[in-house]
């Protein structure tokens, strides 16, 4: 395992990194960013942390070394001009941390970035690129909404078998500038209002970043995409269950975990 490893990251291409947060990210953020180092076989040129200017954000990203993006500062509309809810849930900010991961490529110096949810950690190391294919992490099951979103956006059936959704991606700035740009022209509309319109928003789970680059890739260069099983575990623990023992074990069956706490 070690040696097919270290043969795969022999020529990895710097990267990027982009996690979106927000205050309640803050007991998790330090482990994802952590794991991050440890585990991307890449050579990482910045970890971008794009949140809400809050000062306890600010202080993380100065310990962390991290470069911090006032949200509020990505993308010509701000969180406050989503609205995505019901009278039950309220999945705004859920839409609104997607929208800032599309528009990384405005935000990141290499040609590619990663994006990661501020709660999910790496256990296991990870290579995104080998040779001039791209490795996706996949899982075989998803929301129904997110392609029939999809096809309003794209004119087109999902072409993936498999699922994108998966917490974390490698994405190519040159093909998400692309993906945005077949948006816009199909649309004749900023590519983040065209996907706002295709979305029914009565449904809480309506679109995906993840399903839409994946499938705008798959649907074109489906030779040049390495899909391996995601094993990415959801566990509800509290600070002191989180330990490196714990997720040592893990890394036996599992990629990635995330991590949702008791209160």
């Amino acid at each position: 395992m070690y040696m097919q490893i270290k043969e795969e990251i022999s020529n990895t291409p710097k990267i990027d990194v982009l996690i979106p947060a927000i205050e309640k990210d803050l007991g998790t953020l330090p482990l994802v960013i952590d794991a991050v180092r440890k585990y991307v076989k890449h050579p990482i040129g910045e970890i971008i942390i794009v949140a809400p200017w809050k000062q306890r954000i600010i202080d993380l990203c100065e310990r962390k070394g991290c470069r911090f993006v006032d949200e509020d500062t990505v993308l010509p509309i701000t969180k406050k001009d989503i609205h995505y809810q019901s009278k039950t849930w309220d999945r705004t900010g859920w839409l609104y941390q997607q929208l800032l991961k599309l528009n990384g490529d405005t935000l990141c110096k290499s040609n590619f970035y990663m994006v990661i949810d501020a709660d999910t950690v790496l256990i296991r190391p990870h290579v995104f690129k080998v040779g001039d294919k791209t490795v996706f992490y996949c899982r075989n099951w998803s929301q129904a909404e997110y392609f029939n979103t999809y096809r309003k956006l794209m004119g087109r059936n999902r072409s993936a078998r498999l699922s994108f959704v998966t917490h974390y991606m490698l994405f190519e700035k040159a093909k998400v500038k692309q993906l945005k740009q077949t948006i816009e022209s199909k649309h004749k509309s900023s590519w983040y209002t065209a996907i706002m319109k295709s979305m029914n928003r009565s449904k809480q789970f309506a679109f995906s970043e993840f399903e839409t680059y994946g499938n705008f890739l798959y649907s074109s260069s489906a030779n040049k995409m390495i899909l391996k099983p995601a094993l990415n575990k959801s566990l509800l623990l509290s600070d002191s269950q989180i330990t490196q023992a714990r997720m040592s074990s893990l890394a036996y069956r599992y990629r990635s975990i995330s991590l949702h706490k008791r209160k």
